[in-house]
């Protein structure tokens, strides 16, 4: 099974996907996406390791996240991954999308499009259990920068896609989970 938790900043939302990786019986992989690429980042890393079991696996993966979780998952096995939001900022930066948009240039990254559709791609086929964590920015209102309007875009466009191939989505806000799909029956 595969499920997508996304909500605000703070929200919740990788508590949450802790509590079902821990609850799913299953050898636990947290799959990262973030790098410590700052001091207040390494905290942030340090915050998240410091409430994971020791005997979780750990994979680091900025940029070829469906490679890793294809060389990963199996059928006894749960794969945490925080967060996509980290993932897809590496790409946009990684490739020359960030940049095309800075320049006020359309975007035209193969990096950023073949590693988003690998994912998509690879999503359903992968066995055991994964679990997604994403950020919900789309809420707020439309950034002044080319390159945070570019970000706030491509979020809502992967949320979307990532959803679509999964069997659970749930939205955390304020700490309570939401779960959007599957819909309950309508008596």
């Amino acid at each position: 099974m595969r499920e997508l938790i996304f909500g605000g900043a703070r929200s919740g939302k990788s508590a949450l996907a802790e509590r079902r990786a821990a609850e799913s019986g299953l050898r636990v992989i947290y799959v990262a996406t973030a790098q410590a690429l700052d001091g207040e980042m390494q905290r942030r890393i340090a915050h998240h390791r410091a409430r994971r079991p020791a005997s979780w696996g750990l994979v680091e993966s900025p940029l070829g996240l469906a490679a890793a979780l294809r060389a990963q998952a199996a059928p006894d096995v749960c794969l945490l991954v925080d967060c996509l939001t980290l993932w897809l900022s590496n790409l946009l930066f990684a490739g020359a999308a960030a940049r095309q948009a800075e320049a006020g240039q359309a975007v035209d990254c193969p990096l950023f499009r073949d590693e988003v559709q690998a994912l998509i791609e690879t999503l359903p086929q992968l066995p055991g259990r994964i679990i997604l964590v994403s950020n919900e920015v789309g809420w707020g209102v439309v950034p002044m920068a080319a390159v945070s309007r570019l970000f706030a875009d491509e979020q809502g466009r992967l949320n979307q896609r990532v959803a679509a191939v999964c069997e659970r989505v749930t939205l955390v806000a304020g700490g309570l989970p939401l779960v959007l799909k599957p819909q309950p029956d309508n008596p």
